[in-house]
């Protein structure tokens, strides 16, 4: 357990933050804070959670993660709809790494009430 910030960039720590949906206790309420833990989860290297929140239907079967991928931070530049309220929505982010960066807009479905990755494209900048 650690109390460092947590690394999707919201003020808290993160075990406050998105380490309460990784270890399992909590599910996001939103496809922002979904995302927002996504990333997270890449920055930790936890292919588990990044394959436990993607939707069924486009899950691949096994996630290989570069161990040598330093990501740097997180923008989120927009989302649509993906509240409490909705079975969908989308985030556009840009998320940094050393060397460059990655601008996706993912989108996001309920599933059995819970919010998961379904795909992303890029935009152009």
């Amino acid at each position: 357990m650690t109390s460092r910030t947590c690394p999707c960039g919201l003020p808290r720590s993160y075990d406050a933050c998105c380490g309460r949906f990784h270890s399992g206790p909590a599910a996001a309420p939103t496809a922002e804070l979904l995302m927002r833990s996504r990333y997270s989860a890449f920055v930790r290297g936890d292919a588990g959670y990044l394959l436990r929140t993607w939707h069924p239907r486009t899950r691949p079967e096994r996630l290989d993660l570069d161990p040598g991928t330093r990501w740097t931070g997180l923008e989120v530049l927009g989302s649509t709809d993906g509240s409490a309220f909705h079975t969908t929505g989308t985030v556009t982010f840009r998320a940094s790494y050393r060397g460059g960066s990655l601008l996706e807009r993912s989108r996001f479905e309920r599933v059995d009430g819970a919010w998961v990755y379904v795909d992303g494209d890029f935009p152009d900048e």
